[in-house]
């Protein structure tokens, strides 16, 4: 088996004043919003998928294989967001409740699940 790692690079900055602390912060924290805001974005797309596939009633396991799929790439984009996230922005909570609710959207694979045992409608 071979490992392999990421380069890591830690910079450590000084200002001219305490200002610049300030600006930095202001600067680093508005740009993980907006990472935050194109998540939350993500999380909304993600929650009407399966909500057009119970009106349409679509109920395959391909289609909930790709709801697994989308699912766990926003649980790996949350975790990279947090690990980046080094102040603690506003959205950071917020975030990880949307996550948690997306991830509350059993009632599509319940169904899935479920659509094999049922008899179909006439």
């Amino acid at each position: 088996m071979r490992a392999t790692f990421a380069n890591v690079s830690t910079l450590s900055a000084a200002g001219r004043g305490p200002e610049d602390a300030v600006r930095f912060r202001a600067v680093f924290t508005a740009a993980r919003s907006a990472d935050r805001a194109e998540f939350l974005a993500g999380c909304g797309k993600f929650e009407a998928e399966p909500a057009k596939e119970i009106r349409t009633r679509k109920f395959t396991l391909a289609e909930l294989e790709e709801e697994e799929r989308s699912m766990e790439r926003l649980r790996r984009r949350h975790r990279d967001l947090t690990a980046r996230d080094v102040f603690g922005g506003p959205e950071a909570a917020e975030a990880g409740e949307r996550l948690e609710q997306s991830a509350a959207c059993e009632d599509y694979a319940e169904r899935v699940l479920a659509a094999p045992h049922q008899a179909p409608e006439r």
